[in-house]
């Protein structure tokens, strides 16, 4: 993390229009800027209320002053740029010199006040999605507040009202600004115990987002709708999504927030959870239910809770399965059965590194070595202890541990599995062919003799029949 200094020292370089007088900043508190994307460790509560800190996978916790008696907050709306995973980097829209911008933790009853400071080359606002504030603290540009102007720093003051996780993200030019990755995560934790909120041993959280960047280039499609080629947890794909790491025996909670365009089935392998929270705060026990996937539709965040009393290395992953996969292609035609023999070497002729490809399935893909336009990644990738793993996007792995220590978030290493309880291959006799009925729907749909030929008359259409 820098400080403000290092910060103002280069923020000459940055693509935004308009600077903040020094003076004018030296009332305000520090604009901390974060630059790695490695997971932070939690931030123990150095003032005000204490509360269970919350670790956001592959982000960090805004620091913040009192002043007064006043939580104050600084975020600087500004270019940066994200490592999406090793071999690439974004260039983005974002706060305090990453995207998504810090986490900002507060508890139920603070008085908060945010500084916002507009480093960007247009105008933009800040919603706070799903808090109880102010009309004109909601940050819809034009409606509820003037446009902060580049090079302008405007306040936002407010209580937090009710516990929960919400999020924050511009109304202002919001396709673009949200496309180019601006958003973060918001907690209110609860400032007396709560009946609904339990007490847990791991808290995590992120936001699910996508982006459209054309392989060799850099900035994302502001205009793409559906069509996104990246899908990441906090603008990260597999294989830079941080492992959940926790203790067996652990509650573990986390916080799911989406700001993409499309729903996301969040899959949890290996254990069962219930949805403790929505946006509109705790879910109340007697309406909850066991699941292994909950849905998280556009703007809705999911707060999901269980124990992680099963030992291993657990999948974690968007059930959608274009979101497991990183860049790729949507006009690559499908060549299963397709034989290629004899063609390889002509097409080689012509186009030295061409391979063969989709003849048995994609899989291939995930331990191929080729050539890769710059600054993208491969469509699969990832190596676990038994190979490739073959996933991308929105992929990432819980690690439960019997030794892993309480408070530490450190990666322990793939799971060495007891004797006998790895999947393996039959070496015993050889197994009959399985039986194949030939019912052709069996008993709700027996097959019956064919009847005798039908002649059918058919009439075309011409172009002076009906339209």
């Amino acid at each position: 993390m820098t400080t403000r200094r290092s910060f103002l020292a280069g923020a000459g370089l940055l693509a935004a229009a308009g600077t903040v007088n020094r003076a004018a900043l030296a009332a305000l508190p520090e604009p901390v800027i974060q630059t790695s994307a490695a997971t932070a460790a939690p931030l123990t509560p150095p003032t005000g209320r204490p509360y269970d800190p919350v670790v956001t996978l592959n982000g960090w916790t805004a620091p913040w002053r009192m002043n007064a008696g006043v939580k104050e907050f600084h975020l600087v709306a500004e270019p940066v740029e994200r490592e999406i995973a090793p071999g690439m980097v974004a260039r983005l829209w974002g706060y305090n010199g990453q995207s998504p911008g810090p986490t900002i933790e507060v508890v139920e009853g603070d008085r908060v006040r945010i500084f916002v400071t507009n480093r960007l080359p247009e105008h933009t606002t800040i919603h706070w999605h799903g808090q109880r504030l102010p009309n004109g603290m909601d940050g819809v540009g034009g409606l509820n507040q003037p446009q902060i102007p580049p090079g302008k720093t405007f306040v936002y003051e407010f209580i937090a009202r009710r516990p929960g996780t919400f999020m924050y993200h511009p109304h202002a030019d919001e396709m673009v600004q949200m496309a180019m990755g601006m958003m973060g995560f918001w907690v209110t934790h609860p400032r007396e115990p709560h009946p609904h909120i339990a007490r847990v041993d791991r808290d995590f959280c992120f936001l699910l987002n996508a982006y459209d960047i054309e392989p060799g280039s850099y900035v994302p499609k502001i205009n793409t709708m559906l069509e996104f080629n990246l899908w990441t947890w906090n603008s990260r794909a597999f294989p830079g999504i941080d492992s959940l790491n926790v203790r067996k025996g652990d509650r573990v909670r986390v916080r799911i927030g989406n700001l993409t365009m499309t729903n996301h089935p969040i899959h949890i392998h290996g254990h069962e959870f219930q949805v403790t929270g929505t946006d509109g705060g705790p879910t109340r026990p007697e309406s909850r239910w066991p699941e292994v996937t909950t849905d998280v539709a556009v703007g809705q965040m999911r707060q999901i809770e269980f124990i992680a009393d099963e030992e291993g290395d657990w999948a974690m992953h968007c059930h959608k399965s274009h979101h497991t996969m990183n860049a790729m292609g949507h006009d690559v035609p499908t060549m299963i059965g397709v034989d290629h023999r004899g063609l390889v070497e002509d097409i080689q002729k012509l186009v030295p590194d061409y391979m063969l490809m989709g003849e048995r399935g994609m899989a291939d893909m995930g331990e191929m070595e080729m050539p890769l336009p710059d600054n993208t990644l491969p469509m699969m990738t990832g190596q676990g202890p038994f190979g490739a793993v073959e996933m991308g996007g929105m992929f990432t792995v819980l690690k439960v541990r019997r030794e892993q220590k309480p408070g530490d978030y450190r990666d322990p290493g793939w799971f060495r599995h007891p004797k006998g309880t790895v999947a393996y291959e039959w070496a015993g006799a050889a197994l009959p062919e399985p039986a194949r009925g030939d019912a052709a729907g069996a008993s709700s749909m027996p097959r019956t003799a064919g009847g005798p030929p039908v002649e059918m008359a058919v009439r075309k259409p011409t172009r002076h029949q009906g339209h």
